[in-house]
């Protein structure tokens, strides 16, 4: 074990967060009953300058008056330098014992989590509340990106730190057309081939950024969250989104439209495949251990205590599916 230790923040499933403008009330009652793990209800973004106060209200409103069964619940305040983002935190701390996280948009450095947490601190000692907040955080300046190790490390309130790359790619000045899409821009040319043609190699724009998160992320025990896919008519180019994320060490992504809830959660679940492989795995570890043995070769790949890690991490993914859906484990993919 490393002599440097961090502790794991608390544990819940994130594999899907739907956005629910808090001024849209017909989108409510849908969100209650969406299959989506998160809910958080936005105050910054979805809502005009004008309705900001009104949209406080309704938000409050609906935390304490709706049955949000086990989702976990959050609201996205509107920024630090805004007129209205404190009295955001206040009043929603101090009024909602049904939130969960405090979501602080545009993050630039640790400071601002540092404030947050004093602020929710000391709300929480006036108030008697003894359910103790978490907060989240979208990363979406160049700045936030530039500080993201240090703001990974900035409180032990963190939970989790998500990439906004909407306002991200408008600070770095790259605006593309679709929030979360690739930029066809982003190519590479081949060398000719034997017949001279030269073929178009596609990029990923996001993978410094996506990258740069999910390591600051997991080496502070936080959830890396991927951010919107803005054409949600587009399922195609939601999952191949998605699963990037995944490959790159997220476990969940957010959805703008409850036609996204499901593939986030199909995409972030281990599949009734790998659960299978991971159990097989740690049988046949525990019987080589059994025998004196710590690696053994299966079918020309080699086993070893590292593999078994990888195995236990996805039993224990599988898990907390189970625990926290009241399902069989959530599956995707039976085959």
């Amino acid at each position: 074990m490393s002599l440097t230790s961090i502790q794991p923040k608390r544990q819940r499933l994130q594999r899907s967060e739907l956005a629910v403008p808090a001024t849209s009330l017909r989108f409510f009652d849908k969100a209650r009953q969406s299959a989506a793990d998160f809910v958080f209800l936005d105050l910054e973004d979805a809502v005009a300058p004008a309705q900001k106060r009104e949209a406080r209200e309704i938000a409050i409103a609906a935390l304490n008056e709706i049955e949000w069964g086990n989702k976990t619940m959050a609201v996205r305040v509107n920024g630090l330098d805004t007129e209205w983002g404190i009295r955001d935190i206040i009043e929603v701390v101090t009024r909602c014992p049904r939130l969960d996280l405090v979501l602080v948009p545009k993050v630039g450095t640790a400071r601002d989590v540092q404030f947050v947490d004093a602020l929710i601190t000391g709300l929480e000692g006036e108030s008697g509340r003894t359910d103790r907040l978490g907060i989240e955080v979208l990363i979406e300046t160049t700045l936030g990106l530039a500080h993201v190790e240090e703001i990974a490390a900035s409180s032990d309130r963190l939970e989790a730190m998500i990439f906004g790359v909407g306002d991200y790619s408008i600070d770095l000045q790259t605006c593309g057309e679709v929030i979360g899409a690739s930029d066809p821009r982003y190519v590479m040319l081949t060398d000719p081939d034997a017949a001279g043609v030269r073929h178009t190699h596609w990029n990923d724009q996001w993978h410094f950024a996506l990258s740069r998160i999910a390591n600051a992320c997991r080496a502070y025990r936080l959830r890396a969250i991927d951010g919107p896919y803005a054409n949600f008519g587009d399922a195609a180019g939601l999952r191949a989104a998605a699963e990037r994320a995944v490959a790159l060490g997220f476990e969940g992504k957010w959805a703008i439209h409850p036609s996204q809830i499901e593939t986030a959660n199909e995409v972030f679940s281990p599949t009734a495949k790998q659960v299978r492989w991971a159990q097989e795995i740690l049988a046949a570890i525990e019987s080589a251990n059994a025998g004196g043995a710590g690696a053994f070769g299966k079918d020309g790949v080699l086993i070893d205590m590292a593999v078994a890690k990888i195995a236990q991490a996805v039993c224990d993914r599988h898990e907390l599916i189970a625990r926290a859906t009241g399902e069989a484990g959530g599956d995707r993919n039976a085959a």
